[in-house]
This record gives C-alpha cells, sequence and structure tokens, in this order.
C-alpha cells in the first residue's frame, strides 16, 4: 500500500490562539477546493458557519457547491484559528477516507508546529483518532468528547466531536461543541 504525504502545509495565521486538527484529507477526488475540510458533505465548514454567522451556507460557493476558500481563509486569520492534520504520513489500509482504515505511519510534528504559533496553547481534535495522536504525541491521556486536558508542560488538549457527516451528531450539537471550545480560547464571549 502506497504511502501518501499530507498534501496541505499547516494555516497559520498570525496570533493563532488554537490549533484544530483532524486526521488526515480525503482522496483528492472528494476535494472541491485545496485546502482543509474539502469534502463538500464535511460538516466542518457548516459547523463554523453556524457558530460565527448563524448560517450553515455561509462558506458554501453556490456556483460550484464546493466553498468558498478566500472567505474561509479571510475568517480564520480573523479568528485566529489555525488548521493542520495530525498525519504527516499515512496509509490508507481501504480505498476510503475513513479514519477508522487510516494507519499514521508519521505523526505531524507537533512542538515545532506549536513554536511557529508563540500565542497558540490550545490543541482541539476533530474526533477519535486524531485525538489518540496527539494523546500519544504530548503523553496525555485521550479527553472525553467536548472535554480538555492538559500537558505537563500547560498545552490545553481538547477533543471535538468528528465533523464528518458519517458521524451520527447533528450539526447544531456539533456546533455546541465547538462553541465551548471557541469560548474557552476567548474567540467568542462566554455564553454565545
Amino acid at each position: 500500500m502506497n504511502i501518501e504525504t499530507h498534501p496541505f502545509p499547516p494555516f497559520i495565521p498570525a496570533g493563532a490562539k488554537v490549533l484544530i486538527m483532524g486526521t488526515f484529507p480525503p482522496k483528492p477526488l472528494r476535494w472541491s477546493m485545496d485546502f482543509y475540510y474539502p469534502n463538500k458533505t464535511n460538516d466542518f465548514w457548516k459547523v463554523m458557519g453556524l457558530i460565527f454567522y448563524g448560517d450553515t451556507e455561509r462558506f458554501r460557493d453556490n456556483a460550484t457547491g464546493g466553498f468558498l476558500r478566500d472567505d474561509i481563509e479571510n475568517f480564520l486569520t480573523e479568528k485566529g484559528i489555525a488548521l493542520h492534520d495530525t498525519g504527516r504520513e499515512v496509509r490508507r489500509l481501504r480505498d476510503n477516507a475513513s479514519d477508522k482504515y487510516l494507519e499514521i505511519v508519521t505523526p505531524v510534528p507537533l512542538r515545532e508546529l506549536l513554536a511557529e504559533m508563540p500565542d497558540c496553547h490550545t490543541v482541539a481534535t476533530t474526533g477519535e483518532k486524531a485525538a489518540g495522536v496527539i494523546a500519544g504525541i504530548t503523553g496525555t491521556e485521550i479527553p472525553r468528547m467536548g472535554e480538555m486536558v492538559e500537558s505537563p508542560d500547560g498545552l490545553s488538549i481538547w477533543r471535538m466531536p468528528s465533523t464528518s457527516r458519517a458521524y451520527p451528531l447533528s450539526i447544531e450539537k456539533k456546533a455546541a461543541y465547538y462553541s465551548r471550545l471557541f469560548e474557552a480560547v476567548g474567540i467568542i464571549p462566554a455564553g454565545s
């Protein structure tokens, strides 16, 4: 089986306060853009639109059905949200994007990544597999969904629900989990 290398560079805006990490992008045939969470059926950008704009379709490109990458990058930069994934190199054990059949060959060098973000002391993972990779790197327990653990060096590590459509949780419930993270980090006011 072929080893795939992560296709996107980390997205690190100046002053990033939180690093959100999935596992690995789907195969390119599923992409609607060359950026994070590119699959049209993934709920990530719907969740972000709902939390920050009250509109699940805020980042949707109506002409293509894909996403508005420029709007997304501007939003992430304005809010101080960095993105990358936990797998630098992976092997797909089946011909799909399921984390269940994804082997992490080489994890991302988390400390090197965080060294580029001096204001970032929070990592949030989108799903169980990503949470397991980060726990392995940091020597922490895997947090329960929606909860946080702290690494010995003071890094706050949150586990968020997967935004895959296959994960059986409504967009509104996923948004509620992510809202608590953004409140804790100070990106949105408490009680928003």
